[in-house]
């Protein structure tokens, strides 16, 4: 298997790009319905958690998540985690014109970071985990997140997703590539599809869906899939 992405060049490549995923509509071009996928993830978080005080938002880039989210979740005490300083950065200046009520920003890699037992109330996880390796470094992080959940907390996260049937992937991949190709052209297409290749490692969602419910969550739903992208999460039981 082609050599992937180290921590290090991936927080390199970020570094680099703040004010281009600092606008939702220019930094997310690539991604497909993101605009939708925020809203519903951020909409849904508010009405499936509405007694929420924390989140977390892992992955957080300059804070687009966090920000939507607070427009339907007032008040919030927000932790974000990511790898690059810049990235917490911005986000920390955006979110003071914000209503979050605090805001943590720490600098590090989900895998590494240590999360306090049901500390937070909602977890967000936009377009993050597909860095993951392994399988069980799949395994430590969710396990990780749902220990961090308080009781009744929930997760949410939008990310890539891969078919487990290989005929599935192969048309969501076409059709994936001819979306590119029909916004910026086949060298913005051949680009993408590099840095995919480069960094990245997504799961199927019925892989992440089994693994939600491996860890413990008492139920788990799919906001919406479009191809190769999917928005889905979870909830941790109330004692």
């Amino acid at each position: 298997m082609k050599r992937k992405s180290s921590v290090d060049e991936i927080r390199a490549r970020f570094d680099k790009d703040v004010e281009r995923f600092s606008n939702l509509e220019t930094g997310q071009t690539a991604t497909v319905d993101a605009a939708l996928a925020m809203a519903l993830v951020a909409e849904t978080a508010a009405r499936v958690t509405p007694h929420a005080r924390t989140l977390l938002d892992v992955g957080s880039g300059a804070g687009n998540y966090t920000l939507k989210t607070l427009q339907f979740l007032p008040g919030l005490d927000v932790t974000l985690i990511d790898l690059s300083r810049p990235m917490l950065d911005r986000a920390c200046e955006r979110l003071k014109q914000s209503t979050a009520k605090r805001v943590r920003p720490i600098q590090g890699d989900i895998r590494d970071v240590e999360l306090a037992p049901e500390s937070f109330d909602i977890i967000l996880a936009a377009a993050v985990l597909h860095h993951l390796r392994e399988e069980s470094e799949w395994q430590t992080v969710f396990v990780k997140l749902y220990r961090a959940l308080a009781p009744g907390g929930s997760l949410w996260i939008f990310d890539m997703v891969e078919s487990d049937i290989p005929a599935v992937q192969e048309l969501q991949w076409r059709r994936y590539a001819e979306y590119l190709e029909n916004l910026k052209g086949p060298e913005y297409r051949d680009h993408v599809f590099a840095y995919i290749e480069q960094e990245d490692t997504p799961r199927s969602l019925m892989f992440q869906l089994d693994l939600m419910r491996q860890v413990g969550f008492s139920k788990v739903d799919v906001l919406h899939r479009n191809g190769c992208f999917a928005a889905f999460g979870g909830v941790k039981a109330a004692r």
